[in-house]
């Protein structure tokens, strides 16, 4: 079946500078058609060979309640004073049930909406892990090839699985809320040993002193970790959506990272490492879904092994083993 979307219209519209084309661009990578993915993929391809390298990919994670929607609109809107073009792909948690997005982020970002210097883009997450949509990375470059020089991801929420988007940006973003860093066991190592910026929110009224004392258990927990690859020195902000000058200095520590890394090439060999990882992930994937997908009315070369795990009869370690065996004798591996 013919797909319903014509890349090279889509790619023309994306570099010219129409949201609208790059909404349906976005839509087409998200399908999950045959069909589209085959278009997708020259979208895709055309879209990497149209992006400079100088965007700034910034990845914004913390947990349900930190305040990232309305932090991220405050850099969004300081960002396009000092003429950045802005895009948020903002990944929504999604119903177990239907896959639906269950929040809209639309809505808690009223005036970045509403600029014509801001693309934002709420994605259900689904089942895939890493709190971030499946096609996240391929969205990172679309938005790139139209214009967009600040991408800014927000994750679903802190948890084990949250630290994909990492290995999909240039910087890491942990926001935390006063008081979550007071105690040892408070502080996520996993987490803040990627983060690139720790960001203690909503300091403001009461919870100033609270703040401050977080900044300085961060910032302590923080010498304890090894140095960045990079050599950069991760810093311990605090901020509040009610001081313009607080969120400045996120966007001013931003800037002061993407020129760091950019100086050192460092920026260029993760991004390049990040491609690998991601042909990596989407080739085993592909493989899995092979391996398992039947189609109608037709049985799946191993539903027969499935069968027997479900009843008991193969535990999943042998049924893996022998699949694998099966696999391996057919691939000559």
């Amino acid at each position: 079946m013919k797909s319903k979307y014509q890349w090279e219209t889509i790619y023309r519209g994306i570099t010219a500078g129409d949201r609208v084309q790059l909404g349906r661009g976005l839509s087409l990578i998200e399908s999950k058609k045959e069909a589209d993915k085959v278009e997708a993929g020259r979208l895709i391809d055309a879209c990497l060979q149209n992006t400079s390298g100088k965007s700034i990919r910034v990845g914004i994670t913390g947990s349900p309640g930190s305040g990232k929607s309305s932090t991220i609109e405050c850099i969004g809107m300081a960002a396009i004073e000092r003429g950045y073009k802005v895009a948020v792909l903002a990944i929504d948690p999604s119903s177990s049930l239907t896959g639906g997005s269950i929040l809209g982020d639309k809505t808690r970002m009223p005036q970045l909406s509403a600029s014509k210097k801001a693309f934002i883009r709420p994605s259900a997450a689904g089942s895939t892990l890493g709190g971030v949509a499946s096609a996240t990375r391929e969205a990172i470059a679309l938005c790139e090839a139209a214009g967009y020089d600040l991408i800014i991801i927000e994750t679903v929420g802190v948890g084990q699985s949250e630290t994909a988007v990492y290995h999909m940006t240039d910087l890491f973003v942990f926001l935390v809320l006063p008081g979550a860093g007071d105690e040892l066991q408070g502080i996520k190592r996993g987490i803040v040993e990627m983060a690139d910026l720790v960001v203690i929110n909503k300091a403001d009224e009461e919870r100033t002193p609270l703040a401050e004392q977080s900044k300085k258990d961060y910032s302590n927990a923080l010498h304890l970790f090894r140095e960045k690859e990079s050599g950069w020195q991760v810093k311990v902000l605090t901020h509040s959506i009610f001081d313009p000058k607080k969120t400045e200095a996120i966007l001013n520590e931003m800037e002061d990272f993407n020129r760091f890394v950019s100086e050192k090439s460092f920026k260029t060999s993760k991004r390049q490492e990040q491609q690998l990882n991601w042909f990596e992930e989407l080739l085993k994937t592909s493989i899995i879904d092979a391996v398992l997908s039947s189609r109608k009315g037709v049985e799946a070369p191993f539903d027969p092994v499935k069968k027997e795990v479900a009843k008991g009869i193969l535990s999943p370690r042998s049924a893996v083993l022998k699949v694998m065996e099966r696999l391996k004798g057919e691939l000559n591996l």
